[in-house]
Protein backbone atom coordinates (compact mmCIF):
# COMPACT_ATOMS: atom_id res chain seq x y z
CA UNK A 1 0.00 0.00 0.00
CA UNK A 2 1.27 3.83 -0.59
CA UNK A 3 0.77 6.37 1.41
CA UNK A 4 -2.17 7.95 -0.69
CA UNK A 5 -4.21 4.32 -1.68
CA UNK A 6 -7.50 5.28 -1.40
CA UNK A 7 -7.66 8.97 -1.96
CA UNK A 8 -8.28 10.77 -5.51
CA UNK A 9 -6.56 14.01 -6.04
CA UNK A 10 -7.36 16.70 -8.53
CA UNK A 11 -4.04 18.30 -9.73
CA UNK A 12 -4.75 21.62 -11.78
CA UNK A 13 -2.34 22.25 -14.64
CA UNK A 14 -0.89 18.92 -14.72
CA UNK A 15 0.03 18.16 -18.38
CA UNK A 16 3.67 19.34 -17.82
CA UNK A 17 6.41 20.25 -15.64
CA UNK A 18 5.54 20.69 -11.61
CA UNK A 19 2.01 19.80 -11.99
CA UNK A 20 2.76 16.54 -13.45
CA UNK A 21 5.61 15.23 -11.83
CA UNK A 22 2.75 16.15 -8.46
CA UNK A 23 0.57 13.76 -10.20
CA UNK A 24 2.99 10.79 -11.43
CA UNK A 25 4.38 10.60 -7.58
CA UNK A 26 0.64 10.69 -6.19
CA UNK A 27 -0.18 7.86 -8.69
CA UNK A 28 3.25 6.18 -7.38
CA UNK A 29 1.64 6.32 -4.09
CA UNK A 30 -1.58 4.47 -5.18
CA UNK A 31 -3.53 7.54 -5.14
CA UNK A 32 -6.18 8.08 -8.27
CA UNK A 33 -5.35 11.37 -10.79
CA UNK A 34 -7.59 13.59 -12.34
CA UNK A 35 -5.58 16.84 -13.76
CA UNK A 36 -6.64 19.42 -16.00
CA UNK A 37 -4.86 21.66 -18.46
CA UNK A 38 -6.28 23.98 -20.51
CA UNK A 39 -6.08 21.94 -23.83
CA UNK A 40 -6.20 18.25 -25.03
CA UNK A 41 -2.77 18.41 -26.26
CA UNK A 42 -0.36 16.01 -26.59
CA UNK A 43 1.40 16.52 -23.51
CA UNK A 44 -1.90 16.26 -22.03
CA UNK A 45 -2.66 13.20 -23.52
CA UNK A 46 0.84 11.48 -23.07
CA UNK A 47 0.34 12.46 -19.13
CA UNK A 48 -2.97 10.67 -19.07
CA UNK A 49 -1.09 7.38 -20.74
CA UNK A 50 2.23 7.60 -18.50
CA UNK A 51 -0.67 7.87 -15.39
CA UNK A 52 -2.83 4.87 -16.51
CA UNK A 53 0.15 2.71 -17.09
CA UNK A 54 0.51 3.20 -13.08
CA UNK A 55 -1.76 1.23 -12.35
CA UNK A 56 -4.10 3.80 -11.13
CA UNK A 57 -7.45 5.53 -12.10
CA UNK A 58 -6.68 8.44 -14.39
CA UNK A 59 -8.45 11.35 -16.46
CA UNK A 60 -7.61 14.59 -17.78
CA UNK A 61 -10.07 17.53 -17.73
CA UNK A 62 -9.59 19.93 -20.96
CA UNK A 63 -10.31 23.69 -18.68
CA UNK A 64 -9.32 26.96 -17.80
CA UNK A 65 -8.97 27.20 -14.04
CA UNK A 66 -9.26 30.44 -14.23
CA UNK A 67 -12.98 30.58 -15.53
CA UNK A 68 -15.35 29.81 -12.36
CA UNK A 69 -17.93 28.09 -14.44
CA UNK A 70 -15.38 25.81 -15.98
CA UNK A 71 -13.79 24.76 -12.37
CA UNK A 72 -16.96 23.77 -10.70
CA UNK A 73 -18.37 21.96 -14.23
CA UNK A 74 -14.49 20.40 -13.79
CA UNK A 75 -15.28 19.34 -10.65
CA UNK A 76 -18.53 18.01 -11.18
CA UNK A 77 -17.40 15.75 -13.79
CA UNK A 78 -14.84 14.65 -11.63
CA UNK A 79 -17.06 13.70 -8.76
CA UNK A 80 -19.32 12.01 -11.26
CA UNK A 81 -16.27 9.91 -12.44
CA UNK A 82 -14.04 9.37 -9.49
CA UNK A 83 -16.85 9.43 -6.85
CA UNK A 84 -14.86 11.31 -4.43
CA UNK A 85 -12.16 14.22 -3.96
CA UNK A 86 -9.68 13.99 -1.39
CA UNK A 87 -6.83 16.38 -2.29
CA UNK A 88 -6.88 19.69 -3.99
CA UNK A 89 -3.31 20.97 -5.41
CA UNK A 90 -3.84 24.32 -6.93
CA UNK A 91 -0.81 24.44 -9.46
CA UNK A 92 -1.95 26.41 -12.86
CA UNK A 93 0.29 29.15 -13.02
CA UNK A 94 1.57 31.39 -15.84
CA UNK A 95 4.24 34.12 -16.07
CA UNK A 96 4.16 37.52 -17.71
CA UNK A 97 7.28 39.03 -16.43
CA UNK A 98 8.00 42.94 -17.07
CA UNK A 99 9.14 45.87 -14.71
CA UNK A 100 6.62 47.79 -12.90
CA UNK A 101 7.01 51.08 -15.38
CA UNK A 102 6.06 49.16 -18.17
CA UNK A 103 3.40 46.52 -17.17
CA UNK A 104 0.31 46.01 -18.98
CA UNK A 105 -3.04 45.66 -17.37
CA UNK A 106 -3.50 42.68 -19.42
CA UNK A 107 0.30 40.90 -18.24
CA UNK A 108 -1.16 42.06 -14.16
CA UNK A 109 -4.76 40.27 -15.29
CA UNK A 110 -3.55 37.66 -16.48
CA UNK A 111 -1.62 36.03 -14.00
CA UNK A 112 -3.68 37.02 -11.10
CA UNK A 113 -6.14 34.97 -12.84
CA UNK A 114 -4.68 31.93 -13.64
CA UNK A 115 -2.62 31.90 -10.40
CA UNK A 116 -4.47 32.86 -7.94
CA UNK A 117 -8.12 33.41 -8.97
CA UNK A 118 -8.24 29.65 -9.90
CA UNK A 119 -7.27 28.29 -6.73
CA UNK A 120 -10.16 30.50 -5.48
CA UNK A 121 -12.69 28.98 -8.26
CA UNK A 122 -11.24 25.64 -7.16
CA UNK A 123 -11.69 25.63 -3.38
CA UNK A 124 -15.05 27.39 -3.60
CA UNK A 125 -15.98 24.27 -5.78
CA UNK A 126 -14.58 21.84 -3.48
CA UNK A 127 -15.07 23.49 -0.06
CA UNK A 128 -19.24 21.79 0.40
CA UNK A 129 -17.29 18.47 -1.19
CA UNK A 130 -14.67 18.39 1.54
CA UNK A 131 -17.02 19.22 4.24
CA UNK A 132 -19.30 16.69 3.77
CA UNK A 133 -16.00 14.09 3.78
CA UNK A 134 -15.33 15.29 6.76
CA UNK A 135 -11.97 15.80 5.48
CA UNK A 136 -9.62 16.74 2.74
CA UNK A 137 -5.81 18.35 1.79
CA UNK A 138 -5.87 21.81 -0.04
CA UNK A 139 -2.21 22.43 -1.27
CA UNK A 140 -1.26 25.62 -2.63
CA UNK A 141 1.51 25.87 -5.23
CA UNK A 142 3.53 29.67 -4.59
CA UNK A 143 6.52 30.53 -5.06
CA UNK A 144 9.21 32.18 -2.90
CA UNK A 145 8.97 35.19 -4.67
CA UNK A 146 5.62 34.97 -3.09
CA UNK A 147 7.91 35.92 0.41
CA UNK A 148 10.50 37.98 -0.42
CA UNK A 149 9.22 39.31 -4.26
CA UNK A 150 11.43 39.98 -6.96
CA UNK A 151 12.06 43.30 -9.13
CA UNK A 152 10.34 42.07 -12.58
CA UNK A 153 8.04 39.83 -11.25
CA UNK A 154 5.16 41.77 -8.98
CA UNK A 155 2.37 40.38 -10.76
CA UNK A 156 3.74 37.05 -10.52
CA UNK A 157 5.21 38.02 -6.61
CA UNK A 158 1.79 39.26 -5.84
CA UNK A 159 -0.25 36.19 -6.70
CA UNK A 160 2.17 34.01 -5.02
CA UNK A 161 1.64 35.45 -2.28
CA UNK A 162 -2.04 35.93 -2.59
CA UNK A 163 -2.05 31.77 -2.75
CA UNK A 164 -0.15 31.72 1.00
CA UNK A 165 -2.68 33.90 2.38
CA UNK A 166 -5.40 31.80 0.34
CA UNK A 167 -4.35 28.80 2.37
CA UNK A 168 -3.74 30.43 5.70
CA UNK A 169 -7.22 31.66 5.75
CA UNK A 170 -8.48 28.52 4.48
CA UNK A 171 -7.10 26.80 6.93
CA UNK A 172 -8.55 28.56 9.62
CA UNK A 173 -11.91 28.62 8.11
CA UNK A 174 -12.27 24.77 7.31
CA UNK A 175 -9.90 23.05 10.14
CA UNK A 176 -12.98 22.79 12.34
CA UNK A 177 -14.55 20.29 9.03
CA UNK A 178 -11.13 18.38 9.22
CA UNK A 179 -9.70 20.00 5.96
CA UNK A 180 -6.46 21.24 5.58
CA UNK A 181 -4.40 23.81 3.60
CA UNK A 182 -1.01 24.27 3.20
CA UNK A 183 1.66 26.05 0.87
CA UNK A 184 4.55 25.16 -1.19
CA UNK A 185 7.18 27.84 -1.91
CA UNK A 186 9.41 26.34 -4.73
CA UNK A 187 12.72 27.85 -5.21
CA UNK A 188 14.98 27.64 -8.58
CA UNK A 189 13.16 24.35 -10.22
CA UNK A 190 14.55 23.21 -13.36
CA UNK A 191 11.74 23.15 -15.47
CA UNK A 192 11.24 23.93 -19.30
CA UNK A 193 10.73 27.14 -18.31
CA UNK A 194 14.09 27.45 -16.49
CA UNK A 195 16.11 25.17 -18.77
CA UNK A 196 15.73 27.91 -21.89
CA UNK A 197 18.15 30.15 -19.60
CA UNK A 198 21.97 30.56 -20.13
CA UNK A 199 24.23 28.63 -18.43
CA UNK A 200 25.88 31.91 -16.63
CA UNK A 201 22.69 33.19 -15.61
CA UNK A 202 21.74 29.58 -14.21
CA UNK A 203 25.12 29.56 -12.15
CA UNK A 204 24.32 33.00 -10.88
CA UNK A 205 21.05 31.36 -9.78
CA UNK A 206 22.83 28.75 -8.11
CA UNK A 207 25.44 30.63 -6.07
CA UNK A 208 22.26 32.17 -4.07
CA UNK A 209 21.47 28.76 -3.27
CA UNK A 210 22.87 27.02 -0.13
CA UNK A 211 22.50 23.85 -1.70
CA UNK A 212 24.37 25.07 -4.55
CA UNK A 213 21.98 23.57 -7.35
CA UNK A 214 18.54 23.89 -8.99
CA UNK A 215 15.71 21.51 -7.45
CA UNK A 216 13.68 18.85 -9.65
CA UNK A 217 10.07 18.67 -10.02
CA UNK A 218 10.59 15.56 -7.95
CA UNK A 219 11.82 17.44 -5.12
CA UNK A 220 8.39 19.27 -5.24
CA UNK A 221 6.03 16.53 -5.63
CA UNK A 222 7.91 14.82 -2.17
CA UNK A 223 6.73 17.68 -0.85
CA UNK A 224 3.21 17.37 -2.21
CA UNK A 225 3.11 14.06 -1.05
CA UNK A 226 3.77 14.43 2.86
CA UNK A 227 0.99 17.13 2.30
CA UNK A 228 -1.82 14.99 0.52
CA UNK A 229 -0.70 11.63 3.03
CA UNK A 230 -1.97 11.71 6.34
CA UNK A 231 1.55 12.05 7.52
CA UNK A 232 0.71 15.18 7.89
CA UNK A 233 -2.80 14.92 9.51
CA UNK A 234 -1.48 17.94 12.32
CA UNK A 235 0.32 20.18 9.76
CA UNK A 236 -2.01 23.07 8.49
CA UNK A 237 -1.56 26.79 7.63
CA UNK A 238 1.91 26.03 7.07
CA UNK A 239 4.06 27.57 4.30
CA UNK A 240 7.13 24.58 3.32
CA UNK A 241 10.11 25.98 1.14
CA UNK A 242 11.34 23.72 -1.12
CA UNK A 243 14.25 26.22 -2.65
CA UNK A 244 17.26 24.34 -1.09
CA UNK A 245 17.78 27.17 1.26
CA UNK A 246 17.79 30.19 -0.65
CA UNK A 247 15.39 31.92 1.35
CA UNK A 248 16.77 30.81 4.91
Amino acid sequence: MGLLTGKTALVTGAARGIGKAIAMKFASEGANIAFTDLVADDNFKATEIEILAMGVKAKGYASNAADFEQAHKTVEEVLKDFGQIDVLVNNAGITRDGLMMRMTEQQWDAVISVNLKSAFNFIHALTPVMMRQKGGSIINMASVVGVSGNAGQANYSASKAGMIGLAKSIAKELGSRGIRANAIAPGFIITDMTAALSDKVREEWEKTIPLRRGGTPEDVANVATFLASDLSSYVSGQVIHCDGGMNT
